[in-house]
């Protein structure tokens, strides 16, 4: 079993130039590329978006406890 002997491979990829034809096969490589590409920018994206929510969420409750500071001691004068 395993990956298999080169006769396999070659089977394998004659069989794919009988399917999609010569001409055709680049083309698929290329969208597969291109989505591949799109994914990972979509990752890298969603990645960064995470980090300012994480960044905003952080930095709120430290404003908000300086206002609340800020209130109580204005109600002891």
């Amino acid at each position: 079993m395993g990956t298999g002997s080169i006769w396999h491979w070659v089977i394998v990829l004659l069989v794919i130039v009988l399917l999609f034809g010569a001409k055709r096969i680049p083309e698929l490589a290329k969208g597969l590329g291109s989505g591949v590409k799109n994914f990972k920018k979509a990752i890298k994206e969603d990645d960064e978006d995470q980090e300012k929510i994480t960044q905003n969420t952080q930095a709120k409750p430290q404003s908000e406890n300086i206002q609340s500071t800020e209130s109580t001691s204005e109600q002891k004068h």
